[in-house]
């Protein structure tokens, strides 16, 4: 009888011996790599997390120090502890710092460590994808923040408004950094929102239907989808940005055409968005830790669910009220004025629920809801000036003064930061199995609490009374310095709170080991054990409440002993379950990536690109690009979509799913299709520029020498090149499924070239119709939609290529097709772009 024919035995779970075994199986499989070098090559989402997290507060604490620099320039009129350059340095940094190295990949952190806890999941579906990031992360925040210290740091805002910052002559190295580091580490940030996305959708245990998923998972998706839509038009404007510096291509330069209002345009798109983005993970927490100390179950999980969805939705119509003085329509204002107000409407929702909860529950008193407590109180007042900057009159008034440095920080410090803290103190006995000290953290809390509103809350005053923000001095006759004073010895006091957290952080290690669950709480993460294992959970748990911990019967005990789904490793390889979005039935069991050295080099590499591009070193950034992409198809060709050595799996209670899947059940796929999401909204940043200067031209296009578009023949003929590469491709996914693996072959032979081709005719418009990109912002923005679908298309023809020698090589066949499918989900969106690109650049101006 061969082992395909063998009936299948369930282990015997009451055996302990048989639950030994399995649990010696588990642990050889999530052993750690050990050494000097290769401990740093590991993915697992427990260290990933915490390096994650302990990178990212060291950035926060330097970014600190910077401002305490500047809160003693300011202490007294007319200081010179510092130089106009530094301190606007100074600035720059501390904000880009605490908004791209502390905010966002601190909830990026948090959540890598957290999530699949939560979804009793073994791990994220990919680990390496996390690993990537987090290099990433490591390398570009070095870069940018290390440029201090060589008096090298940018100097225009962590705003970076043209055209300042566009004109070399008035702004050195630091533009760059600022643009080419950060446009680095927000591909990081992509990629962990894509990692939280797939992994909320996709990674839940069985039975956890969506209207069953922790409120922190369903935050996390959320604003991972914020990303995909806010960071993309950032990339777009930093790739105009940094055309227009390297290039002299004159998007923001109104001599030429450009304007520098479309780069506020694009940035704060993003930038407004981004105040939810690091918002909302925070209610996330808040979400966790307050139905613990109520020792209830929250109250309105579907208001605050649709609150949460609806302060994302809104989030993204508010980005004009940062440009109220810029002279924009009337009508305009009035209709983001009116957006700006709304807002407040569904996260008043969000807090009142959390006072309801409270109320109806048994209140707990404990240093996380301290912290929770003072944070909303906090959040509140920053939240009150807020819908007042969103009245246009006054904002005028406020506009730039100090009055908008005190609303923004007491919404990103009750927003963000203090929330952090509670959940520091929540979680940590979670990560570290040892409770933090109660005492020092109350002492912290109430320093912390007393000097943010010394430092901040006179600053509305001082605003009021005329200082304007980024100044590095001020005339006494101002009459504002002892309010500044008062700020200062408030940043210090807050200061020292910080200080007393780090201390007691320090003294962790030699406390006892707390209690399984100190707090008593009911979600899947607290199934943690204080001496937990690398595997993350014993068995994947079936869950029927919001609360297993709470309301399933024996659910510990049942866990523990491995009597739910994937107890074991049989086959010795890592491994979780995936599940269907909306019910979460098992449909695969996904194997996971395993320690590798791969994603640090593809970083490492991807680094190089950025970083080599800034010094203008352009030959040794292309040899870094080659290498990047080399990176990428070694990690691709040896780490994904690998046959299996069996078709399915049992993973227990009678189930048997596959372990292998393509198309929209699989995990790629849905990795696929997000990314290109985000790749379709960087591009429709780069349309909406087109459009703007239409709107703002009488003779958009222009007409001239240098000037005349690239015509209708070219276009068109690359728009129908394209067509046919994106139709090869489907054609081969179609015929290949069916089994016709030589016909597959030749449909894929037919796309390389189409694709190929279309990328040249694509180019040759605007090449032989002699558009001068330096002229004229007409021709600037012509060629960069064309140099984008060119650059996608060539993406698209080494995707081909990469699939067809997965067939030749026997690593792809009509079962397991995977690569074939989702590189079909990218030719979808090849062709949407091209469509949009060449119908504009060619069709447009014959109607415009």
């Amino acid at each position: 009888m061969t082992a395909e024919s063998t009936p299948y035995v369930a282990p015997d779970q009451n055996d302990p011996a048989v639950r030994k075994g399995q649990e010696d199986r588990l642990r050889e499989v999530w052993k750690p790599p050990s050494g000097w070098f290769f401990r740093w090559t590991d993915v697992n989402n427990n260290r990933i997390g915490v390096w994650y997290t302990l990178t990212a507060f060291g950035f926060m604490l330097f970014a600190g120090v910077l401002a305490l620099i500047m809160r003693t320039q300011l202490a007294v009129p007319n200081n010179d502890l510092v130089t106009a350059n530094t301190f606007n340095q100074l600035f720059t940094l501390h904000g880009s710092m605490m908004m791209f190295l502390f905010a966002v990949p601190m909830f990026e952190a948090v959540s890598i460590i957290l999530l699949p806890q939560l979804l009793g999941a073994r791990d994220l579906p990919f680990p390496r994808l996390s690993s990537f990031g987090y290099w990433s992360f490591l390398i570009g925040g070095v870069f940018v923040s290390g440029s201090i210290f060589f008096d090298a740091a940018p100097d225009g805002g962590w705003f970076m408004y043209p055209p300042l910052t566009t004109r070399t002559d008035l702004s050195g190295l630091g533009a760059d950094i600022w643009m080419l580091g950060l446009s680095f580490i927000e591909v990081s940030s992509v990629a962990a929102a894509v990692e939280l996305i797939v992994g909320v959708l996709k990674c839940r245990p069985p039975g956890m239907r969506l209207n069953l998923m922790p409120l922190y998972a369903w935050y996390i998706l959320v604003v991972a989808v914020m990303i995909l839509f806010a960071f993309p038009p950032l990339i777009a404007g930093d790739v105009l940005f940094e055309m227009e510096r390297l290039l002299n291509w004159p998007f923001f330069n109104a001599e030429k055409g450009g304007d520098p209002l479309l780069w506020q345009h694009l940035f704060w798109i993003f930038g407004h968005p981004e105040v939810y983005i690091v918002f909302l993970p925070s209610i996330a927490l808040f979400a966790m830790l307050i139905p613990t100390f109520a020792q209830r179950h929250l109250l309105g999980y579907p208001w605050i669910v649709l609150a949460a969805v609806g302060t994302a939705f809104l989030s993204f119509g508010l980005w004009v009220h940062h440009m109220f003085t810029t002279g924009l329509p009337k009508i305009s204002l009035a209709f983001f004025a009116a957006a700006s107000e709304a807002v407040a409407i569904p996260t008043g929702v969000q807090i009142f629920v959390f006072i309801a909860t409270l109320w109806a529950g048994n209140v707990k008193k404990s240093t996380p809801l301290l912290y929770a407590s003072g944070s909303l109180a906090v959040f509140v007042i920053g939240g009150l000036t807020g819908v007042m900057v969103a009245v246009a009159p006054f904002d005028w008034q406020a506009h730039d003064t100090y009055f908008i440095v005190a609303h923004l920080h007491y919404v990103l410090i009750g927003g963000t930061l203090l929330p952090l803290f509670a959940g520091l103190y929540y979680y940590w006995p979670l990560i570290t199995g040892k409770k933090l000290s109660d005492r020092l953290g109350r002492i912290a809390f109430w320093i912390m609490f007393v000097g943010m509103n010394l430092t901040f809350f006179p600053m509305h005053l001082s605003g009021l009374l005329g200082m304007p923000r980024r100044v590095f001095t001020y005339p006494e006759e101002l009459g504002i310095g002892g309010l500044n004073l008062a700020s200062t010895i408030g940043s210090y006091m807050f200061a020292l709170g910080v200080v007393i957290v780090c201390i007691d952080l320090a003294l962790s290690p030699r406390r006892p080991k707390a209690p399984r669950n100190p707090w008593n709480a009911g979600t899947l993460e607290w199934l943690a054990h204080p001496d937990d294992e690398d595997w993350g959970i014993r068995s994947v748990p079936l869950i029927e409440s919001r609360y297993p911990i709470w309301d399933q019967k024996n659910f510990v005990q049942k866990v523990d002993e491995g009597r739910f789904f994937l107890p074991d490793a049989e086959e010795m390889r890592r491994e979780s379950i995936v599940t269907s979005a909306l019910d979460a039935r098992p449909v695969q069991v996904i194997r996971l990536g395993t320690p590798s050295v791969k994603p640090m080099m593809t970083a490492v590499a991807l680094a190089g690109v950025f970083i080599l591009t800034t010094y203008h070193l352009y030959i040794w950034s292309a040899v870094s690009g080659v290498a990047t992409l080399a990176c990428v198809l070694w990690w691709l060709w040896t780490g994904t979509a690998e046959i299996p050595e069996k078709p399915t799996k049992h993973i227990g209670h009678g189930i048997e799913v596959p372990l292998y899947t393509s198309g929209p059940s699989a995990p790629g796929w849905w990795a696929m299709f997000i990314t290109m999401m985000a790749d379709a909204t960087a591009f429709s940043g780069l349309v909406f520029g087109y459009f703007f200067f239409w709107t703002i031209h009488n003779d958009f296009p222009p007409s001239g020498v240098g000037l005349n578009g690239p015509g209708v023949f070219w276009p068109m003929v690359a728009l129908a090149l394209t067509l046919a590469g994106w139709a090869a491709t489907v054609g081969a996914r179609e015929v290949h499924r069916r089994g016709k693996v030589g016909a597959g072959r030749a449909l894929l032979v037919v796309g390389i070239v189409a694709t190929l081709a279309s990328l040249f005719a694509g180019l040759a418009g605007p090449w032989y119709s002699g558009l001068d990109p330096e002229l004229h912002v007409y021709p600037a923005i012509v060629w960069t939609l064309a140099i984008w679908t060119a650059v996608h298309a060539a993406i698209g023809v080494i995707m081909q290529g990469y699939t067809l020698a997965r067939s030749l090589a026997g690593k792809m066949t009509p079962v397991y097709d995977a690569d074939l499918r989702n590189i079909t989900v990218y030719h979808h969106f090849l062709a949407l772009t091209g469509i949009v690109t060449f119908c504009t650049i060619g069709l447009f101006p014959g109607v415009a």
